[in-house]
């Protein structure tokens, strides 16, 4: 019985899924989305529930939305800058947020969070601009977008490690937090550098 109720929670939480992309959703508002449907309170193993409060959850999406972004950029950077300032930044952009990455990947599959699989669509549109750019345009707007992108990562970061319910999140925020402010101050060295040519 358990197994069929769990087969069936599974075949909702698909059409759900379905439903959700079929209204224009992005990646991370249909996790969202899905992260919501999940029963928190519940046991995780029998039913499927997730096992983490839902601002909780909503930060995990976010967090893996611009974790995701900072490595697609910096992968951009490290093909299209011929700056070596950026390009190094961009190389610790892939090593750094692609293991944060990973290990929020970890975090939420131990409380059954469901994670965007890809960009949300701020993050996409921003993407198309930086694929076009060339040259100097390039490394303008990848700064630009690092600058802001880390702003505001550290600022979901702070948020977290001081109010979040889920302990290993809030653990993950605080020490991510670290990382994303030296990051931020060395991204902000390279823009003042640029504005000083």
């Amino acid at each position: 019985m358990k197994k069929l109720m769990y087969i069936g929670m599974i075949a909702t939480a698909s059409l759900a899924f379905t439903a959700c992309n079929s209204e224009g959703k992005d990646a991370k508002e249909t996790s969202d989305s899905l992260n919501e449907a999940k029963d928190t309170s519940s046991n995780t193993a029998e039913t499927g529930g997730m096992a983490a409060p839902q601002d909780d959850a909503e930060f995990a999406t976010a967090a893996a939305t611009s974790g995701m972004a900072e490595v697609e950029f910096g992968k951009l950077a490290l093909e299209k800058s011929t700056n070596a300032q950026i390009k190094e930044f961009a190389n610790m952009m892939v090593n750094d947020h692609g293991k944060a990455n990973a290990e929020l990947e970890k975090l939420a599959m131990a409380k059954n969070i469901t994670l965007p699989a890809t960009l949300d669509e701020k993050h996409k549109e921003k993407q198309a601009d930086l694929t076009k750019a060339t040259g100097t345009d390039f490394d303008k707007k990848y700064v630009d977008a690092m600058v802001e992108g880390h702003e505001m990562t550290l600022d979901l970061m702070q948020k977290e490690a001081k109010d979040g319910k889920d302990a290993d999140l809030k653990a993950f925020a605080g020490k991510t937090s670290t990382t994303v402010e030296a990051h931020l101050n060395m991204i902000k060295k390279i823009q003042d550098s640029m504005k000083n040519k």
